[in-house]
């Protein structure tokens, strides 16, 4: 199913990051995609909101852990997330980002304008780069997150190139200096007063092309193929949990270890059983005379067995009555939540002669009155 991409894949970083490592990705990001530096252009101006989006969620103490437990869902209404849109976050969040590195915020766009500063030197385009991670998201139904199940993945991800084994370069190829612009990984262009350095669209701000690309992954060292693997998903997980599957991401370049696989776990919902943390909740319906006098009922379960209970002598209509153990594992526990049953007494609609004889003679014994008096709204809990 399409959807946005996954806040920790927008920044590169893994999940156990810390804020100094996401400040330090978000930066990087900023910087590269600010639409100062790249006016006009719309895919960088779209990947800069992206990135703040993600930035101002993972940043955040309060909204991390709740994006880490339930996703994009657990955002809805916090503000921020899900649809940041705008770029006043990271406006304000400039001078403390830029900090550490020389002056701030000024010197920073200073570099990007000119103003004499030298240009950025490029990273080495032989080191070692992680693969991408990738998010998969994927339906289960109620009782598959309740009881565990496997599941069959199918998903498309890059590997390296069959025919140049990654390198990109076709045989007898090799990487040459970038003719555009000569080494530096940037290009300058004039634009109204100021001079403006920006990544060379020609060899991607790596100062190196390579002269004779591979036939096959047109010199990007990858190609994309198809793969199944299986899914173990455990017992009493919950919707929005993340499950992450190491190294089936993205092959990594030069040597670079492959990103991750992170599925994200979507419950259906149950038409007669609701969960809240540990705990099941499902209501079942009791004759007046089964809720006035008590009696033995079999309650059956989310997975189909059926339990004796005792139901109380005048249990009244909209009784919680527990199950102990009978609600849900505990993730890689032996320990269950409770099954609560809530009681619901029904009036016959309808009555037979006797039914209704037996009925009025009930209501002549139990002298029921004609005008009840209000009772404190704290009885009926």
């Amino acid at each position: 199913m399409a959807s946005k991409r996954d806040y920790y894949e927008v920044l590169g970083v893994q999940k156990s990051a810390s804020q100094e490592e996401i400040k330090k990705a978000y930066r990087k990001l900023a910087v590269k995609y600010h639409p100062d530096r790249n006016p006009g252009n719309k895919e960088a101006e779209d990947k800069f909101k992206e990135a703040t989006e993600a930035y101002e969620v993972l940043s955040d103490e309060k909204k991390r852990p709740i994006y880490d437990q339930y996703g994009f869902a657990g955002l809805d209404g916090m503000g921020g997330g899900g649809g940041a849109g705008g770029y006043s976050h990271a406006f304000h969040d400039f001078s403390d980002l830029f900090g550490g590195m020389g002056g701030g915020f000024g010197d920073i766009f200073e570099g990007i304008f000119g103003g004499g500063r030298s240009s950025r030197s490029r990273s080495n385009p032989n080191a070692p780069v992680e693969g991408q991670s990738l998010r998969y998201d994927l339906d289960i139904s109620f009782q598959a997150a309740v009881y565990g199940t496997k599941a069959e993945i199918k998903f498309s991800h890059n590997e390296k190139c069959s025919q140049c084994n990654g390198s990109g370069s076709a045989k007898g190829g090799s990487r040459k200096t970038c003719p555009t612009c000569n080494g530096s990984g940037q290009v300058r262009r004039q634009a109204g007063f100021f001079a403006v350095q920006q990544t060379c669209p020609n060899c991607r701000g790596e100062g190196s092309v390579i002269d004779k690309p591979c036939p096959h992954c047109h010199g990007t060292g990858f190609e994309e193929k198809s793969k199944s693997v299986t899914l173990n998903i455990p017992a009493g997980v919950d919707d929005g949990k993340r499950i992450t599957i190491r190294g089936e991401g993205d092959a990594g370049k030069n040597g670079g270890p492959s990103g991750d696989l992170i599925v994200v776990l979507h419950v259906e919902s149950h038409k007669f059983f609701e969960r809240s943390g540990q705990d099941l909740y499902c209501a079942v319906p009791v004759t007046m005379a089964q809720a006035a006098l008590g009696e033995t009922i079999f309650i059956t379960t989310l997975d189909g067995k059926k339990i004796e209970f005792k139901l109380p002598a005048g249990t009244q209509n909209g009784k919680l009555l527990r199950i102990k153990n009978e609600g849900v594992p505990v993730v890689n526990s032996t320990r269950k939540g409770d099954l609560y049953i809530k009681i619901l007494v029904q009036v016959p609609q309808k009555m037979s002669a006797k039914q209704k004889e037996l009925l009025e003679e009930f209501s002549r014994l139990d002298n029921a009155t004609t005008s009840p008096q209000p009772v404190p709204l704290s009885t009926l809990n």
